[in-house]
């Protein structure tokens, strides 16, 4: 009898998901517990498994399509109970049986069942650049194939390999090309990608948002960090970068301006006395905001590790929906892209988001003598509907003079 495959339990607040790319197609022999469909959340992606082994003999609803819990996704009869090998045996016989003497045998896809382990953004940019991902070495030895392991290697195209003749040039004058031709392409947003949009925009209708920005003389950070770089790394198995100082003195102004760690429910502010950060990291499908728990009682050590563990859980698109559960607030820098200066927008319900962008060196005036310097901008974003500007202004402020004398942060923390 067939047993239908639903949409699961998809976390915290989020009720609806997108049909992803179908792993299996119609006829195909499935296993128990073996990946059948992806589903785009907001936050996550998901992979959902057959329940029941057998054969894959339908599919309700399509890629793209928008589903909730508990929606009807396909039907995998239990009855049927050939060998993989029986079944594509079948399947090639369907193929053939289908195909005219004059046409040629149909391209396996890239993610087809001998492919290697991947992630869900590796498999969709392999279609999409037509990779043969048994041709991919992944960069973690035994781990998954990234989208990053893709772009790093150069493309092997699954399709014939057979090169377009070129025609002789015609004699004679040749006539001005015409215009340019002008190519346009249609691409479905994500999940992801669709949530953020929306989210944006609802910062910036609901939020009375404002932005005050400030210099840092990272001198004496970037010193300490020359000075005990190969240290830490031994230590803790990671590099001194300057995430962890901003995130101390962060919580360390936060604890000076409670309402910066608030947000508001009706006519209430909610003031925070626990430091949940969120640190934005880029993944291919769009920014996201893991969280660093208790953060206020993390290490420097601690600090650089979980920032590592999730951006390369950001890469792999494995980032969990605990991984992105709350926060209180917020820190992106836009300066390893190479962003001088922006204006962060809020992640509601916070309200306040601190930007860091690229260090330079320039001019700066120290004890009356002109010094060249590694400066930085800071940009805070805040809800100036719970937080005053003179508030705002001394919160970056004391933040500036924590990250310029780092030896403060361990009298503060």
């Amino acid at each position: 009898m067939p047993v239908n495959i639903v949409v699961p339990e998809l976390g915290e607040s989020v009720v609806e998901a997108t049909v992803g790319q179908w792993r299996k197609a119609v006829g195909d022999h499935v296993s128990v517990g073996e990946v059948v469909v992806e589903l785009e959340t907001e936050k996550v992606d998901l992979e959902v498994g057959a329940a029941q082994g057998g054969t894959l003999a339908g599919i309700t609803r399509k890629e793209g399509e928008t589903v909730k819990i508990g929606d009807i996704l396909g039907t995998i009869d239990e009855s049927t109970t050939g060998s993989p090998v029986e079944a594509g045996e079948r399947r090639q016989f369907q193929r053939e049986t289908a195909i005219s003497p004059a046409q040629p045998p149909p391209v396996p896809l890239a993610d087809s069942a001998a492919a290697p382990r991947a992630t869900p953004s590796a498999r969709r940019l392999a279609l999409e650049q037509d990779v043969d991902l048994r041709q991919v070495r992944p960069a973690v030895e035994g781990g998954p194939i990234t989208a990053a392991d893709i772009a790093e290697n150069a493309p092997v195209r699954t399709g014939p390999a057979t090169a377009a003749p070129v025609p002789a040039a015609p004699a004679g004058p040749q006539p001005t090309p015409s215009a340019t031709t002008r190519t346009e392409e249609r691409v479905r947003m994500s999940r992801r990608r669709q949530t953020i949009a929306v989210r944006l925009v609802e910062a910036l209708h609901n939020a009375a948002m404002v932005t005050t920005f400030n210099d840092i003389d990272m001198y004496a950070v970037m010193e300490l960090r020359r000075r005990h770089m190969d240290s830490f790394k031994q230590k803790y198995g990671v590099s001194l970068g300057i995430a962890s100082f901003f995130v101390k003195a962060a919580i360390a102004a936060l604890r000076a301006f409670p309402r910066l760690n608030a947000e508001i429910q009706g006519d209430e502010m909610v003031l925070k006395h626990y430091y949940d950060i969120g640190v934005a990291v880029g993944a291919r499908d769009g920014l996201v905001v893991p969280v660093l728990r208790d953060a206020d009682r993390l290490s420097f050590g601690a600090l650089e590790q979980a920032i590592k563990t999730y951006a390369r859980k950001a890469e792999d698109g494995t980032l969990t929906l605990e991984d992105l559960r709350g926060g209180t607030f917020t820190i992106s820098n836009g300066g390893v892209f190479g962003s001088l200066l922006s204006t962060p927008i809020l992640n509601p319900p916070q309200v306040g988001i601190l930007g860091l962008h690229r260090i330079e060196d320039r001019p700066i005036s120290v004890a009356g003598e002109v010094r060249i310097r590694p400066m930085m901008y800071a940009a805070l974003s805040y809800d100036h509907r719970i937080v005053d500007g003179l508030e705002a202004v001394r919160f970056l402020k004391h933040l500036k003079e924590l990250v310029e004398s780092p030896g403060k942060l361990l009298l503060e923390g």
